[in-house]
């Protein structure tokens, strides 16, 4: 059974024992957290919501908080002598996926 949940503006397509990676949660290591938005359960008999399905959620266990890698932003215009190079790291929250209820 898989399940596509809605977390931080984007779907993410789990199944239980998985490890994801997503957006940064207000949550602390260790703690469990519950994702009401299911898009869609798959399986023997799929469900597809609409927007979401109705009494289906996703338990998961929070892993680990952490940062990506840096990338590089670089604005320049030609002729101008304009240039801005700025760093940026994206954080991320590491869930484990406990159980899909549906």
């Amino acid at each position: 059974m898989y399940a596509i949940i809605e977390t931080g503006g984007k779907q993410v397509k789990v199944e239980e024992g998985q490890e994801v990676y997503i957006e940064k949660l207000d949550a602390s290591e260790g703690d469990e957290v519950t994702f009401d938005n299911v898009v869609f359960v798959g399986g023997d008999n799929a469900k597809v919501g609409a927007p979401y399905v109705d009494g289906a959620k996703v338990t998961a266990k929070v892993d680990k908080h952490g940062r990506q890698k840096k990338i590089t932003v670089f604005k320049y215009k030609r002729r101008k002598n304009y240039r801005r190079k700025q760093g940026h790291r994206q954080p991320y929250t590491k869930v484990v996926i406990e159980k899909i209820e549906a």
